[in-house]
């Protein structure tokens, strides 16, 4: 497949890996790169010599190009920068903020910044900036979210934009991804579904809990923060739903999730942790190889344009 984005990126196939924190380390990384995809570094919680740890393990893995995602609110986040400009990373995705300051340096060390947005609005101030492709992801996605679904973002994204556009929300096989490219996009991220593979080096317990999710399992949690995040519904959701119903102050309200993605990743605490997933957890009922996942995206996106063609009038 050739778009503007596997074109800018230098890669076979327009699928991205989502960067998450904690989640996506090297094996995963270096797997998503050698199918064919994009895989990137989940820096969230990492400091400065974990970073460069991974970035040195996806090295030893692949040759082929990978990026580092950078969540703009971590406390390592400075010290991350300087890492990755450093080791002359690539590619770069950010969120949880507003990356404008970072664009020009790293255009000019031949980095490419794609921010993950959930408005329009902020995606015409970064292309301003000199962007040069931008993730548009909807409400449906796993972790910190915005409030706008996949199906409306991505549209109106395309159409206000002259640059490549990548869908993220929603996207765990070849049907969501034939939906986005049919809403305007050049690319797809998937995040949850890679969650679920082999390569994907996290305590079994969180894979299960997405294996075993159905179509409502997921909640928002902490809207009353300006943060909203998407997880699987447990005990600690259950206690951050008590919380916001009590008017809890911001500040009780991020302590109650302080640490828990880790105690859910890591220690496979799935009750009391954590687990960000998106609401495309109910689609998916198994766990195998990043390759396997990529190829099978492949054939179903190919065959759901093909079955579509049959609507065509003769």
């Amino acid at each position: 497949m050739e778009t503007r984005v596997t074109k800018l990126l230098g890669i076979d196939y327009p699928i991205l890996q989502g960067g998450m924190a904690w989640v996506s380390t090297a094996p995963l990384v270096a797997a998503v790169s050698n199918a064919g995809g994009l895989g990137f570094i989940g820096a969230g919680g990492m400091d400065a010599d974990e970073l460069r740890e991974n970035i040195h393990q996806v090295r030893i893995k692949t040759e082929k190009p990978f990026g580092v995602n950078l969540m703009l609110l971590s406390p390592y986040i400075n010290e991350q920068i300087e890492v990755v400009k450093e080791e002359r990373v690539p590619i770069v995705t950010t969120g949880a903020g507003n990356p404008s300051r970072l664009i020009d340096d790293f255009s000019k060390r031949g980095i490419v910044t794609i921010p993950v947005v959930a408005s329009v609005q902020l995606a015409k101030r970064l292309v301003r900036h000199g962007i040069q492709a931008i993730i548009a992801e909807g409400m449906e996605s796993g972790g910190h979210i915005g409030e706008i679904t996949t199906m409306c973002l991505v549209p109106q994204m395309v159409d206000a934009l002259d640059i490549p556009v990548i869908a993220a929300g929603g996207i765990g096989d070849g049907r969501g991804m034939a939906a986005a490219f049919a809403l305007g996009a050049e690319g797809v991220q998937v995040g949850t579904r890679f969650v679920c593979s082999n390569e994907c080096n996290i305590h079994p317990y969180y894979k299960e809990a997405i294996v075993n999710s159905q179509e409502r399992s997921t909640i928002m949690t902490g809207m009353s923060t300006g943060h909203p995040v998407r997880c699987l519904k447990n005990k600690l959701t259950r206690k951050f739903e008590e919380l916001e119903t009590l008017r809890a102050s911001r500040e009780e309200i991020e302590a109650l999730g302080s640490g828990s993605l880790r105690r859910a990743v890591c220690e496979g605490d799935v009750e009391e942790g954590s687990v960000m997933a998106g609401q495309i957890s109910g689609l998916i009922q198994d766990i195998k190889p990043v390759s396997e996942i990529i190829q099978t995206m492949l054939i179903e996106f190919q065959n759901t344009l093909t079955r579509l063609a049959l609507f065509k009038k003769e």
